[in-house]
C-alpha cells in the first residue's frame, strides 16, 4: 500500500505535542514564506503525522494574515498525502447546535483579500494557470472516515454542511447572517477559503471536522456571538475533536491511498494552462 502521512491543522487542544509520540519541531521555509508556526512531527496511533498551528501555538495570527500557502506547501514538503483539519463555526441553522461536529462538503467564498493558488505567474512557483474544478472540494473518502470516527465515539454530528468562509476578522451583522442562511449556508467560519483549495492543488486528500460553538447573530432570544462564547464551548468539545481526529489518522491508514491519489494528482495536472 501507498504509504500515508497525515498533516493535522487544528486550534485549541490541538496545538500541543503531548498527542504524538516522539515528537520533534521541524522549523521549514517555502517559496511562500514561512508557516503559522514550528511543524510538530512524530507518530499518532503508529501513523506517521505534522501538527500545525493555524493561527501559530499562541493564537497571534488573525484569519487573513494565516499564511495558508506556506502551511499547505509546508505539509506536503514534509510527505503529507491526508490533511485533516478542526475548525471553529457558527451555526447558520437551529438543527446545528452548540457543540455538535460538522463534516463540511460544501463552502460559499466571502473572502476577499487572500491568495488562493499556488499558480500566480511569480518565479519559483510552479508553471501556468491553473483552472481547478471546486465541484468536490473536500475529499469524499477522508470525509467519509470522519462521519465514521464520530458514530463510533457517540459524539453528535451532521454529515455534511455548507460553510460561509467570511473573511473577518469581525464577526457578521444580522443582516448578514440572515442573508447567509438564505443563501444556503449552514455553518460560517473564517479559514476554510483558501486552506481547502490550496490543499485540492496540492493533490492532498482534505477533509474538516467543525465545531459549532455558537448561533451567530441571527437567532431571537439568543446571546450574539462572542470571542468568550466561542472558546468556551471550543475548550469543553476540543477533547472530543481531538480523539475524532485520533480515530480518524488510524483508520486513514488502514485503506490503500494509490489510486485515489493518483486520481486527484491527475485532476490537478490535466487543468494547468502551461505557456505555449
Amino acid at each position: 500500500m501507498g504509504a500515508v502521512k497525515i498533516g493535522i491543522i487544528g486550534g485549541s487542544g490541538l496545538s500541543n505535542a503531548e498527542i504524538f509520540e516522539g515528537a520533534q519541531e521541524i522549523w521549514i521555509d517555502t517559496p511562500y514564506g514561512k508557516p503559522s508556526d514550528v511543524l510538530l512531527e512524530g507518530q499518532l496511533s503508529g501513523v506517521p503525522c505534522v501538527l500545525l498551528a493555524r493561527h501559530g501555538r499562541k493564537h497571534t495570527i488573525m484569519p487573513t494574515k494565516v499564511n495558508y500557502r506556506a502551511n499547505l506547501w509546508a505539509l506536503k514538503e514534509r510527505g503529507c498525502t491526508h490533511v485533516v483539519v478542526s475548525t471553529a463555526c457558527g451555526s447558520l441553522q437551529e438543527h446545528i447546535k452548540p457543540g455538535d461536529f460538522v463534516i463540511i462538503d460544501q463552502f460559499i467564498d466571502r473572502t476577499t483579500k487572500r491568495e488562493q493558488t499556488f499558480y500566480d505567474g511569480e518565479e519559483g512557483h510552479p508553471a501556468g494557470i491553473l483552472h481547478l474544478p471546486m465541484d468536490t472540494p473536500f475529499c469524499p473518502d477522508t470525509r467519509k472516515i470522519l462521519d465514521d470516527c464520530c458514530k463510533e465515539l457517540g459524539f453528535p454530528f451532521h454529515a455534511k454542511g455548507t460553510v460561509m468562509s467570511v473573511e473577518g476578522p469581525r464577526f457578521s451583522t444580522r443582516a448578514e447572517s440572515h442573508m447567509f442562511r438564505q443563501w444556503g449556508g449552514e455553518v460560517i467560519n473564517m479559514t476554510t477559503v483558501p486552506e481547502v483549495v490550496l490543499a485540492r492543488e496540492l493533490g492532498l486528500h482534505y477533509a474538516a471536522v467543525a465545531m459549532a460553538t455558537d448561533y451567530d447573530c441571527w437567532r431571537e432570544g439568543e446571546e450574539p456571538v462572542s470571542v468568550e462564547k466561542v472558546m468556551s464551548v471550543f475548550r469543553s468539545n476540543a477533547d472530543k475533536a481531538q480523539k475524532v481526529l485520533k480515530l480518524a489518522v488510524a483508520k486513514i491508514a488502514a485503506e490503500d491511498w494509490t489510486d485515489r491519489t493518483a486520481l486527484l494528482k491527475k485532476s490537478v495536472e490535466s487543468n494547468i494552462m502551461l505557456p505555449h
